[in-house]
């Protein structure tokens, strides 16, 4: 979360005690360390849901492509195959629509090296969701690392079956289709800016406590995120996306962004 180029991974996480213990590594252009804002979201999930509202799934898959957690609000198995250095194809079956609908987030989980992961390309169908994921290293080439992917349709970020009331999400795409850009109040998003930063607002929302992540789309090494803590004003949120070019540029690209409140 950072007006300048900078963005924040995951480095790791574990069971401690009763709880889970989340290691975040942030990092500048050149791939240094950095102190930084992040927000940080752990879910977890089991069953299906007895009144099947929506869809929902993730999966976390390590660098060759081996899923080591997921879970699909249909019971189904997702999946990832391997392709050239640093991308993977996931495949998600039963959720969504046969149309880009819904919302997805990626996250790099590296603790030896800056990397930066997004949505390099999106294919719904019929069956299913198919999701090219593609990673980066500091220096801008592709880089095989561990990642984290979610989808959520009719769903908060974090999937739950029925809380939370107050969610939204929102994918620009060099426009804004009508099925990724949900408001659970039923008003509709809007989005403002040249990246520098974008602002996104979600009226009739606002609700502490509350989270927000962005995840940068497009073919390329260009990456998006928070440009500052979003901001409540009479029941609505705004959102600051700043994007950033390989070289740390401020530039006008594609991204996903979702919020949800805790109730």
């Amino acid at each position: 979360m950072s007006s300048t180029a900078r963005w924040c991974q995951i480095a790791d996480w574990k069971t401690v005690g009763p709880g889970q213990d989340v290691y975040v590594n942030c990092y500048v252009p050149s791939g240094a360390p950095a102190n930084s804002l992040f927000t940080v979201l752990y879910t977890s999930s089991s069953g299906l849901p007895t009144t099947p509202s929506g869809s929902y799934g993730y999966l976390n898959s390590d660098s060759s492509g081996t899923v080591l957690t997921q879970y699909n609000s249909t019971g189904a198995v997702n999946a990832v195959s391997k392709g050239a250095t640093g991308l993977w194809k996931a495949w998600l079956p039963g959720l969504g629509l046969s149309g880009n609908a819904g919302n997805l987030q990626v996250t790099a989980v590296d603790a030896k090296k800056g990397a930066r992961c997004k949505v390099s390309d999106w294919s719904p169908g019929t069956a299913g969701q198919t999701i090219v994921v593609a990673c980066y290293d500091a220096s801008n080439a592709p880089y095989d690392s561990e990642w984290t992917l979610s989808y959520s349709y009719l769903r908060a970020v974090h999937g739950p079956a029925f809380a939370p009331r107050s969610f939204g999400y929102l994918w620009y795409n060099g426009s804004l289709p009508p099925l990724t850009n949900y408001n659970s109040s039923g008003a509709t998003n809007t989005l403002a800016g040249s990246g520098a930063p974008f602002t996104v607002t979600l009226p009739s929302v606002a609700v502490p406590s509350d989270t927000s992540h962005v995840t940068a789309y497009g073919k390329g090494p260009e990456y998006c995120g928070l440009y500052a803590s979003w901001a409540r004003t009479s029941g609505s949120v705004r959102l600051y996306v700043a994007c950033f070019s390989a070289g740390g540029t401020p530039v006008k690209t594609p991204f996903f962004a979702a919020y949800t409140s805790a109730v």
